[in-house]
């Protein structure tokens, strides 16, 4: 269960990531469109599990491998942006949120 301060960072993380994915996107990842879906983070705030939705889904492990080579980049960009709220910018740890392929598949299944 998260705690209010919990949910507070999570939704700041969530915000500041959308807007540096949406900013940074052509430069760092090739111009491919990078949503952040959801932001988990852990009891101590050091650990930030990121979900991120990628399409073109066909290139999602070429840009996850962008991702995870540029995570110093981001959570440098991320640490000027909320370096006077949170008293330490937690790591990121980012993973592939596929439950839009995962819906798609179960609607044409049922179609």
């Amino acid at each position: 269960m998260e705690t209010t301060r919990q949910s507070k960072v999570s939704r700041l993380l969530l915000k500041d990531l959308s807007e540096i994915f949406q900013m940074e996107s052509r430069n760092l990842f090739g111009g491919k469109m990078i949503s952040v879906t959801t932001v988990r983070i852990s009891p101590d705030l050091g650990l930030a599990k990121v979900y991120l939705s990628i399409f073109p889904s066909s290139e999602t492990e070429e840009t996850m491998k962008l991702i995870k080579m540029n995570t110093k980049n981001v959570r440098r960009i991320l640490g000027n942006k909320v370096g006077k709220q949170l008293r330490i910018v937690p790591e990121l740890a980012f993973f592939v949120d596929d439950s839009l392929d995962y819906i798609e598949n179960i609607s044409n299944l049922l179609s």
